[in-house]
């Protein structure tokens, strides 16, 4: 991993955060292709909880690719994941540091476990009330998954209730993220919610949860009464 990437890209990277962030330096596409590979030898040599190990270690790192190795090795394989598997995973979210690597945890690993046990949606109303900004943008990106399978609309409201307050604007793209993918499933039903909220919501959350919508119903939206 360390002699995979390239000093420049790593460098170059630092424009897309605005906190601090270590990288190798490697382009997405060819770390997932590494990680891959070595998934598969990892299982060729060992087991799924030596494996569960391996990314445990890289996620509780500093380095952005480290963390993202630890996805990629666990991506397209969790459906036979249970709780110990995901209250592993939960245990991750204090480690993240930016967007890249708790959109990488929760879209891609948490969020597919919660529409494979769709009770485990409760668990996003305690990070809600977090003082810890990706808890609180955990929260609505969790339910990503499953809303576009038109799962999860009375708890995303309930969400939206307790986070329209949120001033970060982390939480609010993510929030906007979670409406934007609600309306774009089920704008019939998304409809009247975004209209119950558009004079409490952030500009940012509602100008994100209306850009799949027509612009009829967008300007309908976007518009004060």
């Amino acid at each position: 991993m360390k002699t995979g990437g390239s000093a420049t890209r790593s460098t170059s990277v630092q424009r897309f955060f605005k906190e601090e962030v270590q990288s190798h330096g490697w382009r997405t596409a060819d770390l997932r292709r590494a990680s891959i590979r070595w998934r598969r030898e990892i299982l060729q040599q060992s087991d799924l909880k030596f494996l569960l190990r391996v990314a445990d270690n890289l996620f509780a790192g500093t380095i952005n690719d480290e963390k993202n190795v630890a996805v990629f090795l666990l991506e397209n394989i969790i459906a036979g994941f249970g709780d110990e598997e995901f209250e592993l995973l939960e245990s991750w979210l204090p480690r993240i540091s930016n967007w890249s690597d708790h959109d990488a945890l929760v879209h891609y690993l948490i969020a597919p476990m919660m529409v494979a046990k769709p009770a485990r949606a409760r668990r996003v109303f305690r990070w809600a009330k977090s003082p810890n900004r990706w808890y609180r943008r955990a929260a609505c990106v969790a339910l990503i998954q499953g809303t576009r399978r038109k799962m999860f609309f009375s708890e995303i409201k309930k969400l939206g209730e307790r986070l329209l307050s949120d001033e970060d604007d982390m939480v609010q793209k993510g929030l906007g993220w979670l409406l934007r993918e609600t309306a774009k499933a089920d704008a019939r039903s998304t409809l009247p919610y975004l209209l119950s909220i558009r004079e409490r919501a952030p500009r940012l959350v509602l100008r994100t949860a209306c850009e799949t919508l027509s612009g009829g119903i967008r300007k309908r939206v976007l518009t004060a009464p």
